[in-house]
């Protein structure tokens, strides 16, 4: 395949790259500053201007759009806040605008949105494909960013709007953030720790998306989680256990929302999100960590098992 991939230097981005290399595929990055030089072929753009040299893209059989600035980055101002919506929109509009002129079309374009689509989920009640949008900034937001690849599809192109839950790496994201502190003893859950937590090693992530690209059923939203959500509690119980370090901190609720903001540790840290796999399980993808705890030990050794 030829892929062409924008936000390809970010967490998700740098492991499709390597995968699809390792594949024998030819990867075409989009680009805003210079990087260096690799296997790879670099295509300049400009999203927020209108800048791209469209006609490298002809020719194209895969698209993967993974823009979209950091949701934890910062607290949410309103500044922020736009700076969320756009660096998604923005881009996701541009991108699907490009590929939906040119003469020889991919056939498939994989645009990242989040499991924050459904806003509050049910414990009892997890969401999958066909279960309504919800409330909330983060759910509008998804709407808006998975809204902005209608004019790829409007062109005949496939397109799978893939609905990401927590990545698992030591690298970044929140098993990051939380790994210093667990090693220390001093982990814990946070509120009331019943929240639902969806989750995907980044491994399987990456695979999943290799999958949407190859498997020509699946189109529209796909949720890309383990099949197995926990609650956050049970999330810090099994990290503590892995880290073989104790578990019995808790962070209540107000102190989250003073050190984040309401609005924000309401959307993330404290708002339940239960979701379960449903397209990609239908479609034979198989999850190589979809046990909590093993997947926790294989991102905790950077994803080397040996």
């Amino acid at each position: 395949m030829k892929v062409v991939i924008s936000g390809s230097t970010g967490l998700v981005g740098g492991k499709l790259v390597e995968k699809l290399l390792e594949n024998g595929d030819t990867v075409v990055r989009l680009v805003r500053k210079n990087i260096p030089d690799d296997d790879t072929i670099k295509v300049p753009w400009n999203p927020y201007e209108g800048e791209i040299e469209r006609e490298r893209l002809e020719g194209l059989d895969a698209v993967v759009n993974l823009s979209g600035a950091n949701i934890a980055g910062s607290r949410w101002t309103e500044e922020r806040k736009k700076i969320l919506l756009d660096s998604r929109i923005v881009t996701t509009m541009f991108l699907s605008d490009t590929i939906a002129s040119l003469s020889a079309k991919p056939s498939v374009m994989m645009s990242a949105s989040a499991t924050g689509y459904y806003g509050e989920t049910r414990r009892d009640a997890p969401a999958n494909e066909y279960s309504p949008y919800g409330n909330g900034y983060l759910a509008k937001a998804c709407r808006e960013w998975e809204a902005a690849t209608h004019p790829a599809s409007n062109a005949g192109i496939r397109v799978v709007n893939g609905r990401i839950g927590v990545v698992l790496s030591s690298k970044e994201g929140a098993l990051a953030k939380m790994l210093p502190v667990f090693r220390a003893g001093i982990g814990g859950y946070f509120g009331s720790g019943h929240q639902m937590m969806s989750w995907i090693t980044l491994d399987d992530l990456v695979d999943a998306i290799i999958h949407i690209l190859q498997n020509d059923s699946l189109s529209g939203p796909v949720n890309m989680v383990s099949p197995q959500p926990v609650t956050n509690r049970v999330f810090a119980q099994t990290l503590a256990d892995v880290l073989g370090k104790p578990c019995f901190t808790r962070v209540p609720a107000f102190a989250l929302k003073l050190a984040l903001g309401a609005e924000m540790a309401k959307e993330t840290i404290l708002m339940s999100q239960g979701v379960i796999p449903e397209k990609l399980t239908e479609t034979g993808f198989e999850f190589g960590y979809g046990d909590l705890e093993n997947a926790l030990r294989h991102a905790i050794n950077d994803g080397n098992d040996s």
